[in-house]
């Protein structure tokens, strides 16, 4: 059974799942998700909902006894990524890269948490993969959860990997900048490529480092029913997530390198080109004088009417251009 996209009526719940400890699992719908207990004691239920369903915050409150904050927090819009534990409730909002259609990686896709060992709640506003990706596991022949603490460790497992595959596409992307020299195409085309780049890196760093100490927290402050091997798990997903990041700064520190060079090269034709304008316009300064003033029409122009008159301008004109050429040479300007 795949995530329910309709609904049926203002219903919040998208899936659900009674997880028996075995690697097994049974689907549960809303009505009997609504007295839920569990039949043994390795039984834990699963429910996954869209938090923007009129009355989840309500139900939140009645049905689970969440308190009034904490419901608050899971069905706002305040996504900033955290975690912490609530008596023996784990608390968290996460974040993950949207791949819905039309999504850039910036736009990141939130997911609010809530577990006290025997349910686990988890709450969306945009679709999400992570979910989908551990019900597909549950509901198939791979390693599927057993119990809270696996599940909570999966799904989080989920939305760091999603990551990997950005960094690599912003590493790529770079690379073969690097490689055309950032002379691939035509420099404005190169540097707002680079500036995309920039902006994805800035907008992950300022997601995903909180999200980092969230992982830190859940490892260091979840309930007892969070068993150690789950806290091992977390935190090698608090490392990749850590390398991730490391990833996200050397490749904003190469665009800034790439973007340098290539302003610089810019810079460098810009004042060769200078250069020589100014050079020509040097050369023919004076040529421009010698010849507007024996151009100018006035009588007494000596030697008017030489027959020669016209090569020894000639000469003249030569000769000086000679001179300047030899100057500007030993000067190093040539």
């Amino acid at each position: 059974m795949i995530e329910n996209q309709d609904r049926p009526g203002d219903e919040p719940l998208l899936f659900g799942r009674v997880l028996d400890g075995q690697g097994g699992a049974r689907v549960i719908g809303w009505a009997e998700a609504q007295d839920w207990s569990p039949a043994t004691a390795q039984e834990v239920m699963w429910l996954h909902l869209d938090r923007t369903a009129p009355g989840v915050q309500r139900w939140l409150q009645q049905g689970f006894r969440i308190p009034e904050p904490t419901a608050e927090m899971l069905t706002s819009d305040d996504t900033r990524p955290r975690a912490f534990r609530e008596g023996d409730a784990l608390v968290a909002t996460l974040r993950s890269i949207n791949f819905n259609p039309g999504a850039q990686p910036e736009d990141m896709v939130s997911m609010q948490l809530w577990s006290d060992g025997r349910r686990v709640l988890t709450l969306r506003r945009h679709r999400l993969q992570a979910p989908r990706q551990v019900l597909a596991r549950i509901d198939g022949p791979a390693a599927a959860p057993t119990d809270a603490g696996s599940l909570v460790t999966q799904l989080l497992e989920e939305m760091v990997g999603h990551m990997n595959s950005t960094v690599i596409d912003m590493n790529e992307q770079i690379d073969r900048m690097f490689a055309s020299d950032g002379t691939g195409g035509k420099a404005d085309d190169v540097l707002e490529g680079i500036t995309a780049i920039r902006r994805d890196c800035l907008a992950l760093k300022r997601h995903m480092g909180p999200q980092h100490i969230a992982l830190e927290a859940i490892a260091r402050e979840a309930p007892a029913w969070f068993e150690e091997h789950d806290r091992r798990e977390i935190h090698e997903s608090s490392a990749l997530l850590r390398r991730f990041l490391d990833d996200i700064d050397v490749s904003k520190e190469s665009a800034v390198v790439l973007m340098d060079e290539i302003r610089a090269r810019s810079m460098a034709r810009g004042e060769r080109t200078n250069r020589a304008l100014t050079v020509v316009a040097t050369v023919f300064l004076p040529l421009t004088f010698l010849t507007g003033l024996l151009g100018m029409n006035v009588a007494g122009i000596p030697a008017a009417d030489h027959p020669f008159a016209f090569w020894g301008v000639m000469a003249a004109c030569i000769a000086t251009l000679l001179v300047q050429l030899l100057l500007f040479r030993r000067w190093g300007w040539l």
